[in-house]
């Protein structure tokens, strides 16, 4: 058979050269809106649309825009902020607490309506989130919980793929033996959990904390029907300060107004949080991961 240049086959480099070319798609849909984000609080709203869109402004307009961000409504960015972190860490303790018990008990231990229960967690995963809103509202407002941080607390610990992920490591990850052996030598059920499976399902238990608190965090739209005004969260925030750019609302005749790059500096900020996270956790749940597949 021929070989291409460098000497490989042409099967070979048809491989390479496809895969180059899902390299450039990657960096094209993801990676360049990312540096013009970046880029664009330091410019003001002409050079974003006159100068190159890659193009650094300078630290003046940096500073300027910051002010004009951490100062519109006396701060209510910070509010939103604080909003988010709140809701989310209640919620994220409570998923916690629910999830990690309910996957050990389905995964280790027999009672009746264990397949159906099981059964139900899956169906429910399924389930688009949009599509819970309407009903999770209406039972809300028939409790008159609409505007009280519990209307985003308690749907954001609502986690069936938590219970799920818990459920599947349990069941795979964790020597059944080894209980056994605690329970031969004394341990009942509850410090068999928490003495030997919960130390074991500490990558897990990080697995579904990182998954709940991101999905929460970026969560709008329970939040933006469930939680009006200063009580919003930042992703409902960055909605009203849209609302405030001239050039998306050219008919708001509100006072207070909000340039584009300011804008691009909230979405920045909105999405700090979740990035920290995941830079700061991303080695410790990929190794403890696969840890945790090697004990199988």
């Amino acid at each position: 058979m021929d070989r291409a240049v460098g000497g490989m086959t042409p099967g070979r480099w048809l491989g390479r050269a496809f895969a180059i070319l899902i390299l450039i798609v990657f960096v094209l849909f993801f990676i360049v809106p990312l540096v013009w984000l970046v880029l664009a609080p330091t410019k003001t709203d002409r050079q974003l649309l006159l100068e190159m869109p890659f193009a650094f402004g300078s630290f003046e307009t940096l500073a300027a825009n910051w002010t004009t961000l951490v100062t519109f409504q006396k701060g209510l960015i910070w509010t939103w902020i604080g909003n988010s972190a709140f809701y989310c860490l209640a919620a994220l303790a409570i998923t916690l607490i629910i999830s990690i018990p309910a996957g050990y008990a389905m995964a280790l231990t027999e009672f009746r309506g264990r397949r159906a229960l099981l059964a139900a967690t899956l169906i429910v995963m399924l389930v688009p989130s949009t599509a819970l809103v309407l009903p999770i509202f209406l039972e809300l407002s028939a409790v008159k919980l609409i505007g009280n941080p519990l209307a985003a607390i308690l749907p954001f610990s609502f986690f069936p793929f938590g219970v799920y992920l818990t459920y599947i490591y349990f069941s795979t990850a964790i020597s059944r033996d080894l209980l056994d052996a605690a329970r031969v030598d004394g341990a009942n059920e509850f410090q068999v959990f928490t003495k030997i499976a919960m130390p074991l399902a500490t990558p897990v238990i990080a697995l579904v904390g990182f998954f709940n608190f991101t999905g929460n965090w970026n969560n709008y739209f329970l939040p933006y029907v469930t939680l009006p005004g200063r009580k919003s969260p930042v992703q409902v925030g960055l909605a009203e300060l849209l609302s405030n750019v001239p050039a998306f609302n050219p008919t708001n005749a509100a006072s207070t107004t909000i340039s584009l790059s300011s804008l691009a500096l909230g979405t920045l900020l909105a999405i700090a949080p979740v990035l920290i996270v995941f830079l700061f956790a991303q080695r410790y749940l990929v190794s403890g991961m696969t840890a945790g597949g090697i004990k199988g």
